[in-house]
């Protein structure tokens, strides 16, 4: 009998240019794990080659705004006139059938998150050094270099809220931190807050 059948809520974030998407993706390559990507709802059209329910949830401005207004997002932004938001009700229905639901969002976002979503586990992506995060920028040849000064001082402004967060994982090696955030998510299944219950149940029973 498994002590916690609930599944969690595992929020990556981290300064832009850390690598928060290679992780996720290393992350869901490896074996022993029941993860599931949280999808996201936008207003935007859906482009060409775009599953409803399988990249986004599409939905209209009108049906968007309402979900704010009964709070049904557990973070939203508006971003070049589309929002974008994480629907609650389908996280939730992910949690309840014991799934671990990977959201990877900015530092911003996941503190909303944070406000909302009280039993997440948080986990902070750094950079080994700033330097290697200087170099990460560079290597991507998408951003001149004064648009990638303007992405270290916006990181150097996001590093002190690491504290916000349950969990630091350095960027240091890929599969390395794909590996310690599996320990962190198969550790917090054993935390006892979340098993107690269970754990008395299983005494009963036997």
């Amino acid at each position: 009998m498994k002590l916690n059948e609930r599944g969690l809520l595992v929020v990556l974030s981290g300064p832009s240019g850390v690598g928060k998407g290679t992780v996720r993706k290393a992350l869901f390559e490896l074996e022993g794990h029941d993860l599931v990507y949280s999808i996201s709802m936008t207003t935007r059209q859906p482009r060409e080659g775009e599953v409803d329910g399988e990249d986004y949830y599409f939905v209209s401005k009108q049906e968007f705004e309402q979900r704010i207004k009964d709070d049904q997002f557990l973070e939203y932004a508006e971003f070049v006139g589309n929002y974008y938001g994480t629907p609650r009700d389908k996280v939730d229905e992910q949690i309840e059938l014991g799934k671990e639901v990977v959201l990877e969002i900015e530092i911003q976002g996941a503190l909303q998150v944070r406000e909302r979503a009280k039993d997440g586990v948080f986990i902070f992506i750094a950079p080994p050094t700033k330097e290697a995060l200087f170099r990460r920028l560079l290597r991507r040849g998408t951003e001149d270099p004064k648009t990638i000064q303007k992405r270290m001082d916006k990181a150097e402004s996001e590093f002190p809220l690491a504290h916000k967060y349950d969990y630091i994982v350095v960027n240091d090696e890929v599969t390395n931190a794909a590996d310690r955030i599996l320990a962190i998510i198969r550790a917090e299944h054993a935390k006892t807050e979340r098993s107690i219950y269970k754990y008395k149940e299983m005494l009963e029973v036997e």
